[in-house]
């Protein structure tokens, strides 16, 4: 059974970084997709970046590129997403996600961690 445990959550202001952490567990991650997402009040959950396990390779939303940085660890079996240059709109809960590379649909979440950007 996998699971993800997010943490790095915080209150930061603008221009400020972040990194959150997630931590995996439950069953070799080598054939997954990792992904970040958020969801801020009264808004839909978004997709922030993912990253494949094996091979490293990463992907970003327009939004975050140039900013946010996702990384694994593999020793550490952890997932990390650093955020720099936050700005207020970066307000949300952000989510850890987990799916097979052949998925069409994340089906592995974790509980979440916020992150409050002040102006």
């Amino acid at each position: 059974q996998v699971q993800l445990v997010e943490s790095g959550g915080g209150l930061v202001q603008a221009g400020g970084s972040l990194r959150l952490s997630c931590a995996a567990s439950g069953r070799t991650f080598s054939s997954y997709l990792m992904g970040w997402f958020r969801q801020a009040p009264g808004k839909e959950r978004e997709y922030v970046a993912s990253i494949r396990w094996n091979d490293g390779i990463t992907y970003y939303a327009v939004s975050v590129k140039g900013r946010f940085t996702i990384s694994r660890d593999n020793a550490r079996n952890t997932v990390y997403l650093q955020m720099n240059n936050l700005k207020p709109e970066d307000t949300a809960v952000y989510y850890c996600a987990a799916r097979r590379i052949e998925s069409n649909e994340y089906n592995n979440w974790g509980q979440g961690t916020q992150v409050t950007v002040s102006s």
